[in-house]
């Protein structure tokens, strides 16, 4: 039992800065992030029989932590703006896209943390956790394309909100 125990650490020691991180990018909270982190963890290890080795440990407990983030915020009563299945997306890049724009990764994070939590959610979950669409719609309960124009109201959301504090520091 006490090599059990050994081996949780080393395993919580090994992932647990990326899973807090991944937290703390979906639910926009410090404290609850530690939250949703423990309950990850102890939840992978009590259901450490289920996982296959079909995927890596990392993307198994991932898949653990990212849905409890999620879990949490629906409990914060998640808004997303639906669309109906019929809307189309357009994945041209926005005709009024300003490229000269120069950002240090800290104000785009700062300001990403600003976003409604539905865009800051599908934003996060597709540019920083890797998912594509199909598999943010399976998680977050929603249709594919409203991933795909969350994540496009998020960067046109995002782009203003960095213009405006460029302006403002300015």
């Amino acid at each position: 039992m006490t090599g059990d125990r050994q081996a949780q650490y080393e395993l919580y020691k090994l992932y647990s800065k990326a899973m807090f991180n991944t937290c703390v990018r979906i639910t926009n909270d410090e404290m609850e992030a530690e939250d949703v982190l423990q309950e990850s963890f102890v939840s992978a290890f009590r259901n450490l029989k289920s996982y296959k080795g079909t995927a890596s440990f990392g993307s198994w407990l991932k898949r653990i932590v990212v849905n409890n983030a999620i879990n949490l915020v629906k409990k914060r009563r998640l808004d997303v703006q639906p669309m109906d299945d019929t809307t189309e997306y357009n994945e041209r890049p926005d005709e009024n896209y300003e490229v000269d724009f120069t950002y240090e990764v800290r104000q785009v994070k700062d300001c990403i943390q600003l976003l409604p939590e539905g865009y800051r959610m599908v934003l996060s979950l597709y540019l920083l956790e890797g998912y594509d669409h199909k598999e943010i719609a399976s998680i977050m309960g929603i249709t594919e394309s409203t991933s795909k124009s969350q994540f496009n109201r998020s960067k046109k959301k995002l782009r203003e909100i960095l213009k405006e504090e460029l302006q403002n520091a300015g």
